[in-house]
């Protein structure tokens, strides 16, 4: 197991704290999120995939509770493949505009999950674009209609190619 510095209990305002968090909350099976102990056997079983790292539940917890907010590089990588994020984003060496895009992959990936979102979703693809900006129209329209913001929660405000 990596060492790992000393923070105060429960600094979980440290960024790794915070990403790591978002990624449990976010990046999991429908209905299941994952366990501390459910991410450290996985990434300690699978030895050759995640590089022979070894990382027990109560590590991952300290890292994820800000007690531990310096793990080995081997830690961070074998977390973000588990992830599948870039490692960078752990790392904290992403930009912020870089992060966000991170985070805005994670939130279409979540919502993907949704099987009524992924029809519509899917059933646009092959569309001419200009068709593909009424349906989003329409949709704007309804969210009005029904007292939502324009765009969904952290949906973001960049548009995707």
């Amino acid at each position: 197991m990596a060492a790992g510095g000393d923070r105060s209990a429960g600094d979980v305002s440290s960024p790794l704290a915070q990403r790591l968090n978002y990624l449990f909350a976010n990046m999991h099976p429908p209905g299941a999120p994952y366990t501390n102990g459910h991410v450290a056997e996985e990434i300690s079983r699978g030895t050759e995939e995640y590089g022979g790292v070894g990382l027990t539940e109560q590590y991952l917890s300290m890292l994820r509770n800000g007690r531990r907010a310096n793990p080995s590089p081997d830690v961070l990588r074998a977390l973000a493949k588990f992830f599948a994020v870039p490692v960078g984003y752990l790392m904290g060496d992403l930009s912020a505009s870089q992060a966000e895009r991170v985070e805005e992959e994670v939130r279409f990936l979540v919502a993907m999950r949704d099987q009524r979102v992924r029809a519509i979703a899917l059933r646009s693809v092959g569309l001419p674009p200009e068709v593909q900006d009424s349906l989003n129209t329409i949709i704007a329209q309804f969210r009005q209609q029904m007292n939502l913001p324009a765009d969904p929660p952290d949906a973001g405000s960049e548009e995707r190619p």
